[in-house]
C-alpha cells in the first residue's frame, strides 16, 4: 500500500482503520487524520506516527483517498466545505456514514466525484469486521480494489450491485452483532435457569459462541449443525424445539424490521439535510 489517505473524522472506526492499514504495511507517513478534537489527533499521532491536521480542505486536497468518517448528521457540512476541491477522477471518496446516499455526497462535494459507500460493523474495531461496499459510476476498477483493500484491513468486505442493497447489509451484518450478543445473553440466562452459576453460564456461552463462529468461517454451517445433531440426542431436541417455535420466521421478521428501519432512517436523514 502506498496511497496518500486523509481521514476526516478520527473516531473509533477511523482509528481501527488506521491501525489496520498500518498493520497491512501502509506507510504511516501517507496517512493524515483530521478532526476538531485536538486531543484525539494527538493520541493518533503518538500511537501511529501519522500526520494530523485540523484543516480538512488542505489535507483532502493532497490525498488520493479521502475517508469520510464523520457522523451522518455532519456529512453535508463537511462535504460542502470540500466542494472547492478541483475535480479529479483519480481521487476517491469513501464514506462510512450510514444512510447517506452517494448521490447526496457527490452533490455536496460539487459533483463528478468517485464515491464508494461502505457499511462496516463494530467488530471492525477488533479487525473482525464485515463490510458491504457500493460504488458510483465514477469509480474505476483500480479504485474499487483500493476501497476493498482498505476495508479488508479490518475484516472482510463484499461488493453489492446496487447501493440500495446496503440497507440489507445493515440488517444482516451492520446490526447483526447485536443479534448474536442477544442470543448469548439468552443462553447465559438459560444456563442460570438450569442451575449453573451465572459466571459459569456466561463463560460457557461466550466460549461456545466464539468456537462455533470460528468453525463456521471455513465450513458449511448446515453440515456443521448436522454433525453436532445426533439422532435422538440432546441437540436434536433443542433444534426441533427451535423449529417448532419457528425460529426461522423470527429471524426473518427481525431482519425485515431492521431493513425497513434502515430505509426509513436513510429517508429521514436525506430529508433533514435537503
Amino acid at each position: 500500500m502506498s496511497w496518500e489517505i486523509c481521514f476526516i473524522g478520527a473516531g473509533n472506526m477511523a482509528t481501527s482503520l488506521i491501525g489496520g492499514l498500518i498493520a497491512k504495511q501502509q506507510e504511516s507517513a501517507g496517512i493524515t487524520a483530521c478532526d476538531i478534537n485536538a486531543e484525539q489527533l494527538q493520541t493518533l499521532r503518538d500511537r501511529f506516527g501519522i500526520a494530523v491536521s485540523e484543516d480538512n480542505l488542505a489535507s483532502a486536497g493532497a490525498a488520493d483517498i479521502v475517508m469520510l468518517a464523520v457522523k451522518p448528521q455532519l456529512m453535508r457540512e463537511v462535504c460542502t466545505a470540500l466542494s472547492s476541491l478541483p475535480s479529479n477522477p483519480a481521487q476517491l471518496f469513501i464514506s462510512i456514514a450510514a444512510g447517506v446516499p452517494a448521490a447526496a455526497i457527490e452533490g455536496w462535494l460539487g459533483g463528478e466525484r468517485a464515491i464508494v459507500r461502505c457499511m462496516p460493523n463494530t467488530p471492525a474495531l477488533l479487525r473482525l469486521g464485515a463490510s458491504g461496499l457500493a460504488a458510483n459510476s465514477k469509480v474505476s476498477a483500480g479504485q474499487k480494489d483500493a476501497a476493498a483493500e482498505i476495508m479488508q484491513s479490518v475484516g472482510v468486505s463484499i461488493w453489492v450491485d446496487r447501493e440500495s442493497d446496503l440497507d440489507a447489509v445493515t440488517a444482516i451484518s451492520g446490526s447483526g452483532p447485536a443479534y448474536f450478543f442477544y442470543f448469548i445473553e439468552l443462553l447465559e440466562a438459560a444456563g442460570v435457569e438450569l442451575g449453573l452459576p451465572r459466571e459459569s453460564a456466561a463463560r460457557l456461552a461466550r466460549q461456545t459462541a466464539m468456537g462455533a463462529a470460528s468453525m463456521a468461517l471455513d465450513e458449511d454451517v448446515v453440515t456443521l449443525r448436522q454433525q453436532v445433531t445426533s439422532r435422538k440426542g440432546t441437540t436434536e431436541q433443542a433444534i426441533l424445539s427451535f423449529q417448532q417455535d419457528r425460529l426461522d420466521q423470527l429471524v426473518n421478521n427481525a431482519t425485515a424490521a431492521a431493513h425497513r428501519r434502515a430505509l426509513e432512517l436513510a429517508r429521514e436523514l436525506t430529508e433533514e439535510q435537503a
